[in-house]
């Protein structure tokens, strides 16, 4: 414990976590997770990774290039390359081995990595592996982003400018057009990091590419991962024929890595076939998060800069009065994770919370005056900026 409070991390959660968890045998309201769609758990997700297990076993026990093909995974790469409206589209196992493994192999020494001063950890990791020079710019500061390509664009071979599309610690969505604008402008490569923003953002969950109209062949990459919204676990990288056709023969977190399990390609294919059929599931989600942050505001709670998306932070700045919120919402029934230095910057911990398709009205209301109610009793400025 730490001032009284108790490890918020590495709980047991002991079931399936939609709008609410069960942890040491209490159900509790739960902001902690990225089952944004609600379809882990979902009768038809569930039952087609039934299937697949019954048909193909627990592995595929080999890369794809050798004997781990599965008529599986090409229908889901097929499925995700239809739904994001590209050429073509290669799953991965793991959503953060997709960024490093594809920023590894895209670039080298000779290159140049620009990428949002907010960027996952695994952009970061990619840019260490690749051996490129890497530059952050300010949080969405789009003069800066431009500054640096001006100022470095001829003194490198390739630049890579990364971004992500919906930020999972401010919740708020990059500015696309003025960043593929700025890419066609310097002669830069573009990669979009999806993972919160593809199944939340965009009239029917296409992502900040749906969101934004922008043309799908003006970024060279589009990032995701398979583990929120999708239900399942994993990566994927989106492209054009040619740029996926290259990848699948050379990328080498992908060349030498097993395929997707049965499992898990079987539960993303059935959760992309869901959201095509059922777009009122982002509907309800957009609902949810906009009352969630309106709420939150009216309570003079300091969100940042979150909009458009539906990851809504509380932020706090002292990480002992973080902690003790955290511990204080737990009690009172309700799961939303404390986020401190290095996740973010110093000064500004934070308590996040991850909205669902699947929460009530009355639900988000009881939460946002719980946490306006603890965030009082705690003590200190409330309107941190």
């Amino acid at each position: 414990t730490d001032g009284g409070a108790a490890n918020p991390y590495f709980r047991v959660h002991e079931g399936n976590i939609r709008d609410t968890t069960v942890i040491g045998g209490r159900t509790l309201l739960s902001f902690g997770s990225y089952n944004y769609l609600g379809l882990s758990g979902h009768p038809a997700v569930d039952e087609a990774v039934h299937r697949a297990v019954d048909r193909y076993g627990t592995s595929v026990s080999a890369s794809r290039v050798l004997s781990g093909e599965r008529d599986l995974t090409v229908r889901l790469e097929r499925a995700l390359a239809d739904f994001l409206g590209v050429g073509d589209c290669l799953t991965l196992v793991s959503g953060h081995a997709t960024n490093v493994t594809a920023i590894g192999h895209l670039v080298g020494p000779e290159d140049l990595v620009v990428h949002d001063a907010l960027a996952h950890d695994s952009i970061l990791q990619g840019c260490a592996l690749s051996g490129a020079a890497r530059r952050p710019f300010a949080h969405n500061d789009m003069g800066q982003l431009e500054h640096m390509l001006r100022l470095n664009r001829p003194r490198f071979r390739r630049v890579l400018i990364a971004v992500e599309g919906a930020y999972s610690m401010d919740g708020d969505l990059v500015d696309l057009p003025a960043v593929v604008e700025l890419k066609k402008r310097y002669g830069a490569l573009l990669m979009v990091d999806e993972a919160h923003s593809i199944g939340t953002v965009g009239e029917r969950g296409r992502g900040v590419g749906e969101f934004f109209g922008v043309d799908r062949s003006d970024v060279d990459l589009w990032m995701g991962t398979l583990s929120k919204a999708f239900a399942s676990c994993g990566g994927y990288l989106g492209g054009s024929a040619r740029t996926v056709r290259w990848l699948r023969h050379t990328l080498p977190g992908f060349v030498y890595s097993v395929g997707l399990t049965p499992a898990n390609a079987a539960a993303a294919l059935a959760a992309t076939e869901l959201l095509t059929a059922q777009p009122q599931r982002v509907r309800a989600l957009r609902r949810n998060s906009e009352l969630f942050l309106r709420l939150a505001a009216g309570a003079g709670l300091a969100t940042g800069t979150s909009a458009g998306t539906p990851i809504v932070p509380c932020i706090l700045g002292d990480s002992l009065r973080t902690l003790r919120v955290a511990d204080g919402l737990f009690t009172r029934g309700v799961v939303a994770d404390p986020i401190f230095h290095p996740a973010v910057e110093e000064g500004l911990s934070r308590l996040r919370f991850f909205i669902t398709s699947e929460h009530r009205e009355e639900d988000i209301g009881r939460a946002v005056s719980i946490l306006a109610e603890e965030v009082a009793a705690a003590g200190g400025r409330r309107d941190v900026p």
